[in-house]
């Protein structure tokens, strides 16, 4: 079926970048989890391909158009800086 929800990557950067961003999705409903964020505080060579201490966040595919907006603005805060 064309809306069989599946997991997405949304963003990935560093595990406090990865927690801000999974914060601010969740504050507007939507679900999110990390990936590799242990093993990416602790051993942060060992993860790849985002590089070191690169850890995933994931969303359902069903949430993205309301995620993409909430990534884009705090990427685009990010660049600011």
């Amino acid at each position: 079926m064309k809306n069989d929800p599946k997991l997405i990557e949304i963003f990935a950067g560093t595990t406090w970048q990865a927690g801000m961003v999974k914060s601010l999705l969740e504050d507007a409903g939507i679900k999110a989890f990390m990936k590799d964020e242990i093993i990416g505080t602790l051993n942060p060579w060992w993860t790849a391909p985002g590089g070191a201490g690169s850890v995933s966040v994931f969303i359902s595919s069903l949430d993205f158009d309301k995620a993409k907006p909430i990534v884009d603005d705090y990427e685009n805060n990010l660049k600011a800086r």
